[in-house]
């Protein structure tokens, strides 16, 4: 089709959109500021280690991952269903025995939680199982906090597992996160695995962007405005579309959005070499409250090359802080040795990610198509239209292209 179509941003959702435009007979270009795809999902390669920009899993149950991905060709590696958690000096085990019958003991005699709260844990999952992703998406909003308390599960046990584990995935610790996005989740990880390709997230958009046979995509090209259907580059360049997907923070660059630029999350996450992975289990360790532990969650990863001289640990962070990156580094070797009994070899690199997840009060499972327009020429993407997750991102970069396609084709999607 002779339309003149353009995509701002080669994230999760550009990609996406521009996949789902070529299914429908379009050829659009891509403008990326950075020099490769990925947007927020991204990795490098230091010394044979492979490191994501953030400690990042994608959950298998996502049904946009199972539509526009080949997990096979990914080299998935799985993480057990469980986790370790640290308090007090001691590990302890913690996991769903209904998946994996040899977490039955560790669950029951861990001392994390009562054994009302591990019958509530089945509950919960049982619960959630019979629940659709659209019922989920439309039951009242309520904070994580809430939800769990009047689930029935105990303080202690909120504060020494659901804070950790879905704080270090909300990116906040209070749990304020809206109940729909923890019930969605949760059922993500009963449905399937949590997983990261063996060569690091960035495998998840150079998946997307190999599926791309007409896209052509521009690097280093990055957008100061978009006027009209004119998009202006820093550089003095131009290009005009007749439409334009923004898949991208529309804020910067759409001045009609100026004043309603979002707030986001952040995180930290370093990387350091150590002798050997402590883990008997491929888990993530969690650290349970402690107000004096800058820690919140630890993992070795598997992405590593023949090169690398040891293993991997990564080290999460979602509190604020005000430490230097020099007394960060110390704090957490010292908080490591303490609580996880690890002890780094030397730190390799920090990342860190201010715009990690966007702060949304209201979550959504889906929109109608044409509700990614914003003007004549532009449409939004991105999982700030949504909720904040990779499966978020595909759908809303597919709700954009297919909102331009009825717009030239007068063909609505139901």
């Amino acid at each position: 089709m002779s339309k003149n179509i353009a995509i701002i941003g080669a994230g999760i959702s550009g990609l996406t959109a521009a996949i789902e435009l070529e299914s429908l007979g379009y050829t659009p270009v891509i403008f990326e500021a950075d020099k490769k795809v990925g947007g927020r999902v991204q990795s490098d390669v230091y010394e044979g280690y492979i490191m994501d920009h953030g400690f990042q899993v994608l959950l298998s149950a996502y049904p946009m991952a199972q539509k526009y991905l080949n997990f096979e060709t990914l080299a998935l590696d799985s993480f057990e269903s469980g986790s370790y958690i640290f308090k007090n000096g001691k590990q302890f085990c913690i996991g769903d025995p209904l998946r994996d019958s040899s977490l039955v003991l560790p669950t029951l005699f861990s001392t994390i939680g009562s054994f009302s709260d591990k019958l509530k844990i089945f509950k919960l999952s049982r619960s959630l199982k019979s629940k659709t992703i659209d019922e989920i998406f439309n039951a009242e909003e309520k904070s994580t906090y809430d939800y769990l308390k009047d689930f029935g599960f105990s303080t202690p046990f909120i504060k020494d597992f659901f804070q950790p584990f879905f704080g270090g995935i909300f990116l906040e610790n209070e749990l304020q996160t809206s109940s729909r996005m923890f019930e969605f989740i949760f059922k993500m990880f009963n449905e399937g695995n949590a997983v990261i390709p063996r060569k690091g997230i960035q495998e998840i958009p150079n998946q997307l962007q190999a599926q791309l046979k007409e896209t052509k995509i521009y690097f280093s090209a990055k957008v100061e405005k978009i006027v009209g259907n004119t998009i202006h580059f820093s550089d003095g360049a131009t290009h005009t579309s007749d439409y334009i997907i923004v898949a991208t923070e529309a804020s910067k660059i759409v001045p009609q959005l100026a004043a309603s630029e979002l707030t986001w999350k952040g995180t930290e996450t370093l990387y350091f070499e150590v002798e050997k992975n402590t883990f008997e289990r491929h888990m993530i360790g969690l650290i349970a409250f402690d107000e004096n532990c800058i820690i919140n969650s630890i993992c070795f990863p598997k992405s590593v090359l023949p090169e690398a001289q040891h293993k991997l640990l990564s080290v999460s962070i979602t509190k604020t802080h005000q430490f230097s990156d020099a007394n960060l580094i110390i704090e957490v070797e010292k908080d490591l040795k303490t609580v996880a009994n690890c002890k780094p070899l030397r730190f390799l690199k920090k990342y860190t990610i201010p715009l990690a997840l966007p702060d949304l009060t209201d979550v959504k499972r889906t929109v109608h198509p044409s509700e990614t327009q914003l003007t004549t020429h532009i449409f939004l993407a991105g999982d700030t239209l949504l909720n904040g997750s990779l499966n978020a991102a595909m759908h809303s970069g597919e709700l954009a292209a297919q909102a331009i396609h009825e717009k030239i084709s007068g063909n609505m999607f139901s």
